[in-house]
């Protein structure tokens, strides 16, 4: 095996300037990581590594009663994004949830009132955040923040894509319907 690449060190070697031989000081496996490296690997793939590690899925997702106001710092969010350099892979909303809360008369649990309060969700999804970058849109994420909306940011997984999609009732009924049938004819048999 050091037969075969004998031949290739010494055409590395003539190309190397006198003064890289001559040094003394280095040690054996530093040039032999030198010769490995350059003989499989080019050297354009260097430099189309990231400088800084990246967070390759990030969901920012943003919580409010008010619509007005949450659709304009979603937005205000994408225009910081994209002024940051940062891939907004996608943005979308989810279906409002809605929710019952009352109000009791003071030391009983007789009801004073009644609220029905809508939560309307937005969601970004941003794609390889630089690290430097990151910090920074975060601290003006939070800078800018209104008043009654909630503000999180994770990692985008399949459960954040799984959410976005609403089930189709008439196609789960007609699923159920199937399997009843396939069982009812699996029991005759």
């Amino acid at each position: 095996m050091l037969r075969k690449f004998t031949p290739l060190l010494q055409r590395k070697a003539k190309q190397l300037p006198i003064t890289y031989l001559c040094n003394t000081t280095r040690n054996i496996s530093d040039s032999k990581a030198f010769f490995v490296k350059d003989l499989y690997e080019p050297d354009y793939l260097e430099s189309l590594k990231p400088k800084f590690p990246q967070f390759e899925n990030l969901n920012v997702q943003l919580k409010g009663y008010d619509y007005p106001i949450l659709e304009s710092y979603q937005r205000y969010l994408h225009k910081v994004a994209e002024y940051l350099d940062i891939d907004v892979a996608d943005c979308y909303a989810l279906p409002p949830q809605h929710m019952t809360v009352q109000r009791l008369r003071p030391n009983s649990t007789a009801v004073d009132a009644e609220y029905r309060l809508t939560v309307y969700e937005r969601n970004l999804h941003l794609e390889d955040v630089s690290a430097p970058i990151y910090p920074l849109f975060l601290r003006i994420a939070q800078a800018a923040l209104p008043e009654g909306v909630e503000l999180s940011i994770q990692e985008h997984t399949e459960e954040c894509e799984e959410r976005r999609y609403v089930p189709d009732r008439d196609l789960l009924d007609l699923k159920a319907e199937l399997e009843r049938i396939q069982s009812g004819t699996a029991k005759k048999k």
